[in-house]
């Protein structure tokens, strides 16, 4: 690669941790939450097909008070509902093709014990302290009404639905002591006021580190870096780190029992015990250190722009309170957001496409193709069924598939299988194999700097090249005249297709592995990224059987 490339970009790195936002499993994830998952596998794909070492890590997010409502709503146990819908997930995200170091929970031992020995350092270290604070109270239910244990009127929009932690309609987060004729969402009953303690984090101690941190770090976004900015400019405040409710991690804190730690400020934590685990399972319970206290290491996430001052700030400063030399976040991948016919998403108003009933419309592939390219990277995606059919139809199969599949076809049905000797190159053969030549660093440019999207539209374009330098050459009627100029474009063609197969497995593994398969190689085709531009399918070489890569949806009515 050019002289002027970072040293990150060129292959010097061996560690790398890439996280994902934990999904929340009160239901199975829609979109919105797929597409970090789904960007976190793209990347780790990629990073291993240039040699890099790399751990995935994420789980699902099981505790807090709206799991709780929804579990005691039901009659069951919470960790009943987050049993079946984490295993659910763990089958989804196989039927996607999501490869993951590790994929637990945090009712995972490992993550609770960890969680608990943070806790503990940090408060050893000075950094929590106890506050009396007012709560909402249920006499009927004699029992303290934190977060969504209350709802009511939205003092800022008058949404007579809202939530004791936010309001789904203006977005506000909020108090419960701020609604307006708060109501217990169990009983109904209109709650008291009561005095209760409670344990906090003391964030502000670490403005100035994290000030620093965040205006040095060129690497991140835009939108995450703005807004970190703004929210230490205007001051931090002191984190209540405790909750009155069952469902969690019990407080560490000498006193605090009854209490649990806020779900918030320990899913986050999951990033490392889930290294933690991935490190006992593999034999080797110290490795995670290797990645979490090396500071030549790159911590990656991906998040979406709502969870930005937790991965930014919160999770940062934790990790600083423990005075242990943890690497903090270098990228925060933090995508807007995926709206569904210019709406939120909404299980309750049926509003949107969750995974599941996503694969019932169309195979994983699919998904994974659109998803990335329509990921919200810079503003808000809206997400149509007409749109989906324009991809999958107009990009993937028209573009991408037919490119494959005619060159194929035509070395099978004229050359008997057999790619063909070159003859002599002229200025159209000569671009095309410049075309192969530069294209991997050409898009690893783009993937370096998480432009996922980017990346995948540019393959695409280069499928496009392609299918242009077919028609310019007519192979199907120059054969008639030159069979060793048509030779020529058939076997660039075919040069190209081994290319497209490297370069699309981050984002399509099953695709690719197809392409090995009509193309008769071995596995080999998609390990290394580099290989994308060398004309790696020798002349005399005999293919398999071609066969179309994809189909058209219709979809629209969906």
């Amino acid at each position: 690669m050019a002289d002027n490339c970072p040293e990150w970009r060129r292959g010097r790195l061996t560690r790398w941790i890439v996280n994902s936002a934990w999904p929340y499993v009160n239901s199975v994830p829609h979109l919105g939450t797929f597409i970090h998952l789904l960007s976190a596998d793209v990347y780790t794909r990629y990073l291993r097909l240039k040699g890099e070492e790399v751990i995935a890590v994420t789980g699902s997010d099981e505790h807090g008070t709206p799991i709780e409502v929804e579990a005691i709503k039901k009659g069951i146990p919470p960790k009943q509902l987050t049993d079946q819908i984490h295993n659910q997930i763990l089958q989804l995200l196989d039927a996607y093709n999501i490869r993951l170091d590790n994929y637990t929970r945090t009712e995972n031992p490992v993550h609770i014990r960890y969680t608990q020995e943070l806790y503990r350092k940090v408060y050893e270290n000075g950094y929590i302290y106890t506050q009396n604070v007012n709560l909402p109270y249920c006499q009927t239910d004699q029992r303290f009404l934190p977060d969504r244990f209350v709802e009511g009127t939205c003092p800022h929009c008058g949404n007579e639905q809202a939530r004791g932690d936010q309001c789904d309609s203006c977005g506000r987060v909020l108090d419960p002591l701020e609604l307006v004729k708060p109501r217990c969402v169990f009983c109904g009953n209109a709650p008291t006021i009561k005095s209760s303690t409670h344990w906090f984090f003391d964030l502000p101690k670490f403005r100035d580190k994290l000030y620093t941190a965040v205006k040095e770090n060129k690497q991140l976004p835009e939108n995450a870096r703005n807004f970190s900015l703004r929210w230490l400019e205007e001051g931090l405040k002191p984190r209540a780190l405790t909750r009155d409710n069952k469902w969690g991690i019990p407080a560490p804190f000498p006193g605090a029992e009854g209490k649990t730690i806020y779900v918030w400020l320990e899913a986050v934590l999951g990033y490392v015990s889930a290294s933690i685990e991935w490190a006992e399972k593999s034999g080797k319970p110290e490795a995670w250190k290797d990645y979490w206290f090396s500071q030549g290491t790159r911590n990656v996430h991906f998040i979406g722009k709502d969870n930005i001052p937790f991965h930014v700030i919160i999770f940062p400063a934790l990790l600083l309170a423990t005075h242990e030399p943890y690497v903090l976040p270098w990228q925060v991948s933090s995508t807007e957001f995926i709206l569904f016919d210019g709406k939120k998403f909404s299980k309750s108003n049926k509003i949107g496409v969750w995974i599941d009933d996503a694969l019932k419309v169309a195979p994983a592939e699919y998904w994974r193709y659109v998803l990335i390219a329509i990921r919200p990277e810079a503003r808000d995606a809206n997400f149509t069924w007409r749109d989906f059919e324009t991809h999958v139809n107009s990009e993937l199969n028209d573009v991408f598939g037919n490119f494959v599949h005619r060159t194929l076809s035509f070395v099978n049905s004229h050359f008997d299988g057999i790619v063909p000797e070159p003859g002599i190159l002229d200025e159209k053969d000569e671009t095309i194999k410049k075309e192969i030549e530069q294209a991997p660093s050409k898009i690893a440019a783009l993937l370096d700097d998480f432009q996922l999207r980017g990346g995948l539209a540019q393959i695409i374009e280069l499928a496009r090249a392609g299918n242009q330098y077919l028609s310019e050459r007519e192979p199907w009627h120059l054969i008639k005249t030159d069979r060793s100029k048509t030779a020529t474009t058939v076997y660039f063609a075919t040069q190209l297709v081994g290319c497209l197969a490297i370069l699309i497995s981050p984002f399509l593994p099953e695709t690719a592995r197809g392409i090995g398969e009509q193309l008769n190689l071995d596995t080999n085709i998609t390990e290394n990224w580099w290989d994308a531009g060398k004309l790696r399918v020798e002349a005399g070489h005999k293919i398999g059987k071609p066969v179309p890569l994809f189909h058209k949806v219709r979809v629209a009515n969906s």
